[in-house]
């Protein structure tokens, strides 16, 4: 791929290096690449992990005709595995304890295996089939907090028979699961009937094993540390939900997502507004907070960042959401944050109308044809500044450096279109704002992909915001990433 940009006629742009994973904490063994990180030097806690989880033990929830399929899979896990797609990216699988140094074992105690009827209409004693769905999700978390100290992770299959108990108004199994699991500490992976024929098993098992992990208290990677980004920078991720029916509702909850400088220490707020709604058109379409319950989460969010660092505050804190920043929020975010010596107000839009094309030579140049498409898009982090404060940045895209060979686009479909970062509050080069953003894509935990479409601190709390929207009833307390994961 040409790094010549003489020839262009876009305005100027620059291309940013495909920001550095750590796996271990001396920032020693670095990769770009997670998956060929952990093979060659190990989970980043793989060291320590052991220590205090010497076994990774699973918990089992789901109908009894899916039993035998639940034991296979767990053996796929433990098994190796060649990579059957994505061969320039996925490395093979060697089987989940020689990845991340642990065994994967069933729990021993049968008390943390539950057994469900296959039948939808005999899950609960009354009512339509989510609310029967409802009661038995509930009673089997129950049941599972009794013996919590003998499991790590949950696994909870819902078939495909019991579909029609999966939505309803104001209802989602999944959603009603995780903060079910939340209310008790307990982390659940849910299995629908599609993993147990799912074809790529390296693939399968990467992204399993990874979440896993996880949500058992690993830490496969980390960030490490960003050329020209100041230590002590902390990030926080903004999302909003309307609690129970839109239609009616009044108050906006704010789902604020924590994270230090490499990109760990995964803590949820969800805070509920004080002031009421005013025209709950507009909210629907952005919701914003008053100054005062801008000041009020942010507040609470540096109070959870200062618990988890001795009481030190950050030297610098990002904060990013999917919307404008309306002026009593930037208001009541300097009121929160007058403290620390650098912040940065940071919208992030996944929706930019844009999109790029990258162009090489011709191979066969006439006067009126002097470049024609490159067989793979815009390079992974191009950014093309559109003002002083604004800026396309490319997060999907060619990203070479990453693959075993040649070039590597994941996905291998469409023409990526950019996001679109406009700083409301903050100084310094917008390309340095655009690097931490394109860097905090690869921090998503909960797949085993390159990067992420948005930063994780936009897909965290927007999950939140989700999970919150379709559980009026859970409790706005800090919860750690990996219950709702």
């Amino acid at each position: 791929m040409s790094a010549d940009y003489s020839a262009s006629k876009l305005p100027p742009f620059s291309l940013l290096e495909e920001p550095l994973l750590t796996f271990n904490t001396e920032d020693t063994s670095l990769d770009v690449n997670p998956l060929r990180g952990i093979v060659q030097h190990g989970a980043y806690s793989s060291s320590i992990f052991p220590t205090y989880t010497p076994e990774l033990r699973i918990a089992t929830v789901g109908p009894v005709g899916g039993w035998n399929n639940l034991r296979t899979l767990v053996n796929t896990l433990r098994s190796s595995h060649a990579p059957s797609d994505r061969k320039q990216y996925v490395p093979a699988f060697r089987g989940f304890e020689n990845t991340f140094n642990v065994p994967l074992v069933a729990a021993k105690t049968g008390e943390a295996h539950i057994k469900l009827p296959d039948d939808v209409g005999s899950l609960g004693p009354e009512g339509p089939p989510h609310v029967r769905l409802l009661h038995a999700l509930r009673t089997a978390m129950q049941r599972l907090a009794l013996v919590h100290d003998h499991f790590d992770v949950v696994l909870v299959h819902l078939p495909d028979a019991w579909q029609i108990a999966f939505r309803a108004p104001g209802f989602d199994a999944h959603d009603a699961l995780k903060a079910l699991g939340a209310g008790h500490g307990i982390p659940t992976q849910v299995i629908n009937d599609r993993v147990f024929t799912f074809g790529y098993k390296a693939s399968l098992a990467w992204r399993l094993s990874i979440a896993l992990y996880v949500k058992a208290g690993g830490i496969p990677w980390k960030l490490a540390p960003l050329k020209g980004v100041p230590e002590n920078t902390a990030y926080i991720g903004l999302a909003y939900a309307l609690r129970g029916n839109p239609q009616e509702a009044h108050y906006v909850t704010c789902c604020s997502q924590v994270f230090d400088a490499d990109g760990g220490g995964m803590q949820f707020v969800a805070f509920e507004a004080r002031d009421p709604v005013k025209d709950v058109d507009e909210a629907r379409r952005n919701p914003f907070l008053s100054r005062s319950d801008m000041r009020a989460v942010l507040a609470r969010s540096l109070t959870l960042y200062q618990s988890r660092n001795g009481g030190m505050l950050p030297r610098r804190l990002v904060v990013h959401k999917t919307t404008s920043f309306k002026p009593e929020e930037l208001e009541g975010a300097l009121d929160a944050l007058s403290a620390i010596q650098e912040v940065e107000c940071v919208e992030v839009a996944s929706n930019a109308g844009w999109r790029g094309v990258w162009l090489q030579e011709s191979r066969n140049p006439t006067p009126q044809r002097k470049s024609e498409p490159d067989g793979y898009p815009v390079p992974r982090g191009a950014v093309m500044q559109r003002s002083g404060r604004s800026a396309l940045v490319w997060v999907a895209g060619n990203a070479p450096r990453a693959a075993s060979r040649g070039d590597y686009y994941q996905g291998g479909k469409s023409i990526p279109r950019p996001i679109n970062i406009v700083r409301y509050a903050g100084v310094g080069p917008i390309e340095l704002t655009a690097f931490e953003a394109l860097a905090l894509t690869k921090m998503d935990w909960n797949n085993d992909a390159l990067y992420d479409p948005v930063p994780v601190t936009i897909r965290y709390s927007q999950r939140l915001a989700r999970t919150i929207a379709n559980v009026p009833t859970l409790p706005g307390n800090a919860y750690a990433y990996r219950l709702f994961m």
